[in-house]
């Protein structure tokens, strides 16, 4: 006896494109991030300025960081089709978010421990050419969060153009370029902080604001690094059951199934809007599979959805 033809049941586990403009974007600004690096952590070790040194190492970590960006990019392009990730290859996308962000909260302690370092014992700085060099860095950064917001503001519009009425899709974005967008934003915080150090310390002689300027800037970096660590890492460990979908869900089940109720439901993201679903159901008379499903299709996030029904 044949086997029964499936290719009108199987379909593709790759529920996530990558973006190649972001991606091209993104290679610009870390290209663009290590030149400047290295401008201002040579000034700064030659012009005896903490807060264009923590500038300096701040952008290296971040070049690095979304180095990894770039890379999680390109690895979840290259096995989009590889059989062994069950749901696709997505989350390589957010390992790379999660991995920039441990790198910003690195970044974050490095700044805090040079900082109380100096603070304890000043060197002379050389205002002028400290003050020119991160007035630069400052335009270098403005630069590369114009290239890639640029991208963010895209994939927003895209999502609300998309969606089925239920707002929660809006807030779904690209956790890879976000990494990227922050320690770019990081970037110019910090460089904004030392541009107000070294200018209070030339007109006012107030050297201490340098390294108490280095300090600020860590608090704020380590703010955003606790951020986006939340963030991707709920998504790596699949801890969004409380995201509105599930309610949604629910609610399908109690309007369309009345003598039927939610026994196990298991929900995870597998794209930057699209969710898989295990669902138990127990119903009192014979229901279909395929019906809920159907029901279910009203939310387009969900994808990949396997229901289990027990009759008693």
């Amino acid at each position: 006896m044949p086997a029964p033809d499936v290719s009108s049941f199987t379909h593709s586990h790759q529920f996530n494109h990558v973006d190649a403009k972001a991606e091209r974007n993104t290679r610009r600004v870390v290209l663009i991030t290590a030149a400047m690096m290295v401008v201002e952590i040579v000034g700064g070790y030659w012009l005896n300025s903490m807060a264009l040194l923590a500038d300096g190492w701040h952008m290296s970590s971040h070049a690095l960081a979304m180095g990894l960006s770039v890379m999680a990019y390109v690895f979840a392009r290259r096995y989009a089709e590889d059989r062994r990730f069950a749901f696709g290859t997505w989350k390589i996308e957010i390992l790379g978010g999660y991995s920039s962000a441990l790198l910003l909260a690195v970044v974050a302690a490095l700044m805090m421990i040079q900082s109380i370092e100096r603070l304890f014992a000043p060197a002379a700085i050389h205002y002028d050419d400290a003050i020119l060099i991160a007035v630069v860095g400052l335009g270098v950064n403005l630069l590369c969060a114009w290239l890639l917001k640029g991208e963010h503001s895209h994939e927003h519009g895209h999502q609300h153009g998309h969606g089925h009425g239920h707002g929660h899709d809006a807030h779904h974005h690209d956790v890879n370029l976000r990494a990227a967008y922050l320690h770019v934003i990081a970037d110019a915080a910090t460089s904004v902080l030392a541009i107000v150090a070294l200018v209070g310390g030339k007109l006012y002689g107030a050297s201490w604001l340098d390294p108490v300027m280095g300090i600020v800037g860590s608090v704020l970096v380590a703010r955003w690094a606790w951020g986006l660590l939340r963030e991707s890492g709920k998504i790596l460990l699949d801890a969004e059951m409380d995201q509105p979908v599930i309610e949604e869900i629910r609610d399908v089940v109690r309007e369309h199934f009345a003598t039927t109720v939610v026994s196990d439901l298991h929900v995870w993201r597998v794209g930057r809007n699209s969710y898989a679903c295990i669902l138990g159901l127990v119903a009192t008379s014979a229901i279909s599979a395929e019906e809920v499903r159907r029901q279910l299709a009203v939310h387009e996030e969900l994808v990949h959805v396997t229901v289990e029904i027990a009759v008693v």
